[in-house]
């Protein structure tokens, strides 16, 4: 007897949005986060909506999918997103080869790409260096990670999805080498299928069933200036780097980031330690670069984040894939389980999609997804941030924006 179809491990944007999915699709959902929603990656990214334009040189795959899902999210999730647009800038030190490529590959991608001369980035953002070469603008925008994660966790409750927050996972029981349900909170839960959404520890998780999933999760900081306040995301215009991305927000911008390996998704550097001050002041040299007054800014916080990325393909650090990857557990002896690795917070529905299509498949589900159609419960940011309140615990990417 199973106490629930399927059991999702994590609470992030992915395994909310799976829970989201599936729940619609008209399965009993149960959905484990062993501390407030989004306490991991999601609450501690940068919140940038991507166009795609990041990846459209060296990732034309994901740069399809983020400006395919930016569309989607600026049609279904209210108040948890912001359209401010963003400008790719060009300093003089920057490769005039590779700003025609990746302007070439947006036009390419089908990512809107409009150039600008220097004067007219400027009359854009009066705050813009003055030796800025050109720029180009693209539909970035800013997404606020806990609104989302809760206004995803709302809907799911609303199909009748259970969210339990708070409650770690202890184990994984596995019956005749299938995957049957996992230990928490001293109980057993059953269920027909268990999801591991659990980002960075994803590993661990898998681990609990006799699984072996790399994970080669990097850590980056974020750093929240009081000013300038600017309107579009500015990225500068150079093969991703520390420090080229300003994420707008009401009173001032986050900076970042850095991309170190971590062996330990729970142990970033300390707020006062010697590693985070060199990559705050770092962050704060490169925001000057586009931004002059982020040289006299005042800093209001600094966060770091884990990005779960996978570790079984090519490449680490920056060069490791943006992309996610579906693991099947009937393909690599472990019937039972699905997990999910990698992607950006802006392909979360396009991942939940993917895994909720993988699970109806091996429950011989037949159920159109319908997540891109349906709006989020998020038109109203009081009672979104009344939801934050409930859900969430850990939201340093947001929490000059959410009102609780």
């Amino acid at each position: 007897m199973t106490d629930t179809d399927v059991i999702v491990v994590g609470g992030g944007a992915t395994g909310v949005g799976i829970a989201r999915d599936l729940a619609m699709r008209g399965l009993d959902v149960t959905l484990f986060e062993r501390g407030g929603l989004g306490s991991g990656t999601t609450g501690r990214s940068h919140g940038l909506l991507h166009s795609g334009a990041r990846y459209a040189t060296a990732d034309p795959e994901g740069a399809a999918h983020c400006i395919q899902e930016n569309r989607i999210l600026r049609d279904i999730a209210g108040a948890a997103v912001e359209t401010s647009g963003g400008l790719f800038v060009q300093l003089p030190d920057d490769d005039p080869d590779h700003f025609e490529a990746r302007l070439s590959a947006c036009r390419d991608l089908d990512v809107p790409a409009t150039e600008h001369s220097a004067s007219e980035a400027c009359d854009r953002v009066p705050d813009l260096a003055e030796d800025v070469q050109r720029a180009f603008e693209v539909p970035d925008g800013v997404v606020y990670p806990s609104r989302l994660v809760a206004a995803t966790a709302e809907s799911a409750r609303q199909h009748s999805a259970t969210i339990r927050t708070e409650t770690p996972i202890e184990g994984v029981r596995v019956d005749d080498g299938r995957v049957v349900g996992v230990e928490a909170d001293g109980e057993f839960v059953a269920a027909n299928h268990v999801v591991n959404a659990a980002g960075a520890w994803a590993g661990e998780v898998a681990a609990l069933a006799g699984l072996d999933i790399e994970m080669a999760p990097t850590k980056g900081v974020m750093v929240a200036v009081d000013r300038p306040t600017v309107d579009p995301v500015i990225n500068r215009c150079r093969p991703p780097s520390d420090g080229d991305i300003a994420v707008p927000h009401e009173e001032g911008v986050i900076l970042g980031t850095t991309s170190t390996p971590v062996e330990d998704p729970d142990a970033p550097p300390a707020d006062d330690g010697d590693e985070s001050a060199e990559a705050v002041e770092a962050m704060l040299q490169e925001g000057a670069a586009m931004l002059p007054a982020v040289a006299e800014a005042d800093i209001d916080r600094v966060y770091w984040g884990v990005r779960p990325l996978y570790g079984g393909g090519e490449g680490r650090g920056r060069d490791a894939s943006r992309g996610f990857q579906v693991f099947e557990g009937a393909d690599d002896g472990r019937p039972g389980m699905t997990t999910v690795t990698g992607g950006k917070l802006t392909t979360y529905r396009l991942m939940a999609e993917a895994v909720a299509d993988a699970v109806c498949g091996r429950l011989g589900i037949d159920e159109p997804c319908r997540t891109a159609e349906e709006p989020l419960p998020a038109d109203d940011p009081d009672a979104l941030d009344e939801l934050v309140a409930e859900f969430c615990t850990d939201y340093p990417a947001d929490e000059d924006i959410v009102r609780v």
